[in-house]
């Protein structure tokens, strides 16, 4: 490989990262966190690599280094959970790990050893939550696909013939599945060695299938059975926690047990009040009046602040229900944790009249964040060391960022032709 010096080392690691289908503004809190976690040998490495998941062999021609060179630092890299190893049934893929999923989630789920975990809480707290802008650039301009979205509670939903889907029961996606995983939250991993003390459990964390496998070989998550990891979500419903996974209908890899004092999805959903950081799921809850007491344990359980108690009209009703429950609907991320928590069962999850889009797979997800955020052209032209590459990647982002382009490829009409016809290319 050739060399890189001085801070251009971490600039252009910035930039890179950057490029991911998650942006990451650079920032003096990036740099420090840069600085931090990556030697200048990894950032160069990671400098040169294709931004597709890509085998030993073809990282080694790109970066016109010997496997032999190679193949240490890719090992190196995924036991800091900076590069991801994926298993395609016949090989190892390796790709640059995004900020989210990926850098923030593996340096947090980190045991063992004498882990700087109070030093690097500080530096991605300060990062997310700074000066960089960080949630705005990737929600700030209206996009709507981000990475996880709620699971609704099925206990909490109304009606007996009300259509749910298995890819939004978190008991049919464990029920799919024969791998399982858990460890540390890292939100939760991470706002404790910032001092704050959460009553949830750290060890909530839960993957399935190639995810599951992806953190036992990598030594950041243990493996349970199935029986276990029915116990943690029931766990997790006596907490009121919110459930979320992978923004996919298809082979989601995980699922989360939040909190609304530590998930930094939520707690940027507050800060911000972009509401597609998490996306929502096809329920949204409502409160029967009548049955409402107006206690507002509702409004406490909800982790984004979605519910507030205003005075009823007509207190004449029930001189003891004084207040009622009210729904910001478009705040509302239908997970039902406000419902596990309502004593008179006032609240309950109802089928949405709007459609919510959730994408088919990982890979229509990684395609239409790219393309919100102005970063496709890195999937299709993605040798970095390329100079006939690197015009092209200059020339079809240009094309990729022009308002018309965009809304017309999002838009529900050509969208599915468009990923058609992409993954028909990938193949």
């Amino acid at each position: 490989m050739g060399h890189l010096v001085g801070k251009d080392i971490y600039r252009s690691l910035a930039q890179t990262i950057d490029g991911t289908p998650v942006r990451t503004p650079d920032s003096p809190a990036f740099q420090a966190m840069l600085k931090a976690l990556y030697t200048p040998r990894e950032a160069e490495l990671i400098c040169r690599m294709p931004y597709r998941p890509s085998s030993l062999a073809r990282i080694a021609g790109v970066c016109g280094a010997p496997q032999d060179e190679i193949r240490p630092l890719l090992d190196a890299l995924c036991e800091k959970g900076l590069i991801l190893d994926i298993w395609d049934g016949e090989s190892y893929q390796y790709m640059i790990s995004p900020i989210v999923i990926g850098i923030f989630e593996f340096t947090m789920m980190r045991t063992g050893g004498n882990l700087p975990l109070k030093q690097w809480s500080g530096l991605f707290n300060n990062y997310m939550f700074g000066d960089s802008n960080f949630f705005e650039a990737n929600f700030g301009d209206g996009q709507q696909v981000s990475i996880m979205r709620a699971l609704p509670y099925e206990s909490v939903i109304a009606g007996d013939h009300v259509e749910i889907l298995d890819y939004e029961k978190a008991s049919a996606m464990v029920e799919a599945n024969t791998i399982f995983s858990i460890g540390l939250c890292s939100c939760r991993h991470e706002k404790y060695h910032l001092g704050k003390d959460c009553h949830v459990p750290m060890e909530t964390c839960t993957s399935m299938g190639g995810g599951a496998e992806f953190l036992i070989r990598n030594n950041f998550a243990r493996r349970i059975d199935k029986a276990e990891m029915l116990d943690i979500l029931d766990r997790s419903k006596d907490f009121a926690l919110t459930l979320s996974t992978d923004n996919v209908r298809q082979d989601a890899n995980f699922i989360c047990h939040c909190c609304g004092c530590c998930c930094n999805l939520m707690q940027g959903i507050k800060h911000t009040g972009l509401t597609s950081i998490l996306v929502s799921s096809t329920f949204i809850a409502v409160v029967d009046s009548d049955e409402c007491n107006g206690c507002g344990k509702c409004a406490k359980a909800c982790p984004i602040d979605a519910i507030r108690m205003e005075p009823r009209a007509n207190t004449q009703v029930d001189h003891g229900k004084r207040k009622l429950a009210a729904v910001t609907a478009e705040s509302c991320l239908g997970c039902g944790a406000c419902a596990l928590k309502c004593p008179t069962k006032a609240l309950k999850l109802h089928k949405r009249d709007q459609r919510v889009f959730h994408p088919a797979d990982s890979f229509e997800r990684v395609i239409l964040q790219s393309l919100e955020r102005g970063t496709l052209q890195n999937l299709i032209f993605d040798n970095p060391n390329s100079r006939t590459q690197e015009f092209m990647r200059g020339l079809v982002g240009g094309f990729l960022r022009l308002s018309p382009v965009k809304r017309g490829l999002m838009s529900e009409t050509l969208r599915s032709r468009f990923l058609s016809a992409f993954r028909k290319a990938a193949l």
